[in-house]
């Protein structure tokens, strides 16, 4: 009696829900129609340019059309087999799947994609499906290898969208939610929606955290340390010991400027800069201005001459110390590398006692599918954006990089926040990747143009920067380079280029995972593992030091030993050989540099 009184309440509540639903997605509709409207006004409606390398792809496909018949027959055989799978399972027989997703892919942890046969029927069609498409893409022969690229780039995309585990009718656990919450899921998440629209200026900008749980100063970047130095690109900061004494060299950390500095001090049980600090160094790190429209003509000389050569002054000026090492992260370690060349050239070589580079390239011949973004006509509409403000959006170049993971970092939150319904969960990393940076405009194009389109920095003497000549080969500074095996952004197969390029003494360490977790990997969490090919590090009796390293990074990897847990104490005892002796604890303010104010300091806390 008290379950069919219930069902009418029911009938009700949910309808309602659907009410209203109805009403936000119409109102979604309206507020994604009018940006479109305002955005592409008398634009380009293939503003990525992808248009023309799908068409050439098309074309070659039926130039062979028996191959296209081939591949669509296989697919067909595919499809059988798992029909037959799915009735075999309907009569009570076990079968192995045709086909299972990868270890690492998340979309489908939901029992009842294992366990109910329309589900699982679903998920084995998709993946059968992706594999097919991006088979037939990859395997077409004759395209302009910048093309065959993007193209590969797009389709996954597109196949990320594709997934049945992105849409409410085909996602068990989604349409379980709507079922019990009577559709409350699906309110809750239009309003997530619109929040996100609302958030982004019109633009949508998924939430990845709870934005209210994390502030740098409070909970972020909470080390102990004083802002020293400031200029109009730079705050300095120098952190207070953790020992009675210290090494005699300090040590300089140079982040990149297209995030916010404290990935590498995020909180204390997982924060670089503590255990360097508890190592016994003498820390200062560099944290970037987030520049506006005042900033807009900064170049990358600019870049260069207030960020790493200011550092090194004001150190001086803090410490007495001439001499100091350096610790640069991604694109702050392209930045070091031009330096240490400029200082060469200078003949100010030995300021730097020695430089560790984490995840950097400077061969940009292989960027990964970063170089989809590089094309002449991206750049161009990039520009023409960048001149209107001074800058580049924060926002656009976060989306550049979640592309690159949109199923962990677009999909799975789209699934989270607006068909579930739910919060996204408080994440340091998250609050992190979200916490994006502008870029100045004149800056931001020099680099992409000459670094990224045209690989200039590793051609000797082809780029000038601060009125000299590159040229890496020059760099004999003691070098230890820290490349991840999962590095989306700068994969290690194409940092590894630093090992036949510098002249210095160089140890090359593979670590696990990706271009953060890799790098942020705690000794005590005794996580992943690191890569190391010793002989390599041995350079043959008058020989130069890259001599030593074989030339492919396959050939290294061939003869490397993996060693479980974090590459930190590797790096502390390749770095004592460099520190110097100990001295007596320096604190901020001993030198001619009084404080300004506490870390984290002003500029990291300019959100966009």
């Amino acid at each position: 009696m008290s379950a069919q009184a219930k069902k009418p309440t029911d009938s009700a509540e949910f309808a309602k829900n659907m009410a209203i639903v109805a009403e936000q997605s119409q109102r979604v509709w309206q507020e994604f129609m009018a940006r479109q409207s305002q955005d592409y006004a008398g634009k380009s409606l293939d503003p990525l340019n992808i248009g023309e390398a799908f068409g050439e792809l098309f074309s070659k496909l039926m130039r062979d059309p028996v191959g296209l018949w081939e591949k669509q027959f296989a697919l067909w055989q595919d499809y059988v087999q798992l029909w037959q799978n799915e009735t075999q399972k309907m009569l009570g027989e076990e079968e192995k799947p045709v086909i299972e997703p990868e270890a690492k892919d998340r979309r489908f942890k939901d029992k009842a994609w294992q366990e109910n046969a329309l589900f699982d029927f679903l998920k084995q069609s998709y993946l059968l499906t992706a594999r097919a498409i991006q088979q037939t893409v990859g395997e077409v022969s004759g395209l302009d290898p910048k093309d065959a690229r993007k193209i590969d780039f797009y389709t996954r995309q597109f196949v990320d969208a594709m997934s049945p585990s992105n849409f409410l009718m085909t996602n068990p656990e989604v349409l379980k939610a709507t079922l019990e919450s009577k559709g409350e899921n699906l309110v809750k998440g239009l309003s997530n929606l619109l929040e996100d629209i609302e958030r982004g200026g019109g633009s949508l900008r998924i939430s990845m955290t709870d934005y209210t749980a994390f502030k740098p100063g409070k909970n972020l970047a909470i080390t102990p340390g004083k802002v020293i130095y400031r200029n109009d690109l730079i705050e300095l900061i120098q952190y207070e010991p953790a020992t009675k004494n210290v090494f005699k060299t300090p040590l300089l950390v140079i982040p990149a400027w297209i995030n916010k500095y404290y990935i590498l001090d995020l909180q204390p049980e997982n924060s670089l800069v503590k255990w360097l600090i508890e190592q016994g160094h003498t820390v200062f790190a560099i944290s970037w201005v987030n520049p506006d429209a005042r900033l807009s003509k900064k170049s990358f000389d600019d870049y260069m001459a207030l960020g790493p050569l200011a550092a090194l002054d004001a150190i001086e000026l803090a410490t007495g110390e001439r001499e100091v090492s350096i610790g640069a992260y991604c694109l702050g370690g392209t930045l070091t590398a031009i330096t240490l060349a400029w200082l060469k050239a200078k003949g100010e070589a030995k300021r730097v006692k020695s430089v560790t580079y984490l995840t950097t390239m400077i061969d940009f011949s292989e960027a990964g599918d970063l170089s989809v973004f590089i094309d002449e006509e991206q750049l161009k509409l990039m520009e023409a954006k960048m001149s209107e403000t001074g800058y580049l959006e924060g926002s656009d170049m976060a989306m550049t990089f979640n592309m690159l993971r949109a199923n962990d970092l677009i999909w799975s939150f789209v699934v989270n926040n607006y068909l579930l319904g739910k919060d996204p969960f408080p994440f340091d990393l998250l609050y992190w990747n979200s916490d994006a940076t502008r870029m100045p405009a004149t800056m931001h194009s020099y680099y992409l143009r000459n670094l990224y389109q045209k690989n200039l920095l590793i051609k000797p003497g082809s780029l000038t920067i601060g009125g000299m000549p590159i040229d890496l080969r020059t760099i004999d500074t003691p070098t230890y380079i820290l490349s991840t095996r999962e590095d989306h952004i700068a994969p290690w197969k194409s940092t590894y280029a630093a090992t036949q390029t510098y002249n210095g003494d160089i140890r090359f360490v593979l670590g696990g995972s990706g271009h953060i977790a890799g790098i942020i990997n705690p000794p005590a969490k005794n996580k992943y593992s690191h890569w190391i090919n010793e002989p390599a590090h041995h350079k043959p009796e008058g020989a130069k030091s890259k001599d030593a390293f074989p030339a492919t990074p396959e050939a290294w990897l061939k003869g490397a030993t993996e060693y479980p847990g974090s590459w930190w104490p590797d790096w502390q005892t390749w770095q004592e050989k460099h520190a110097g002796p100990k001295v007596p604890a320096r604190k901020p303010g001993d030198g001619e540099l009084k404080p300004l104010e506490a870390a984290p300091g002003s500029y990291v806390k300019v959100m966009v």
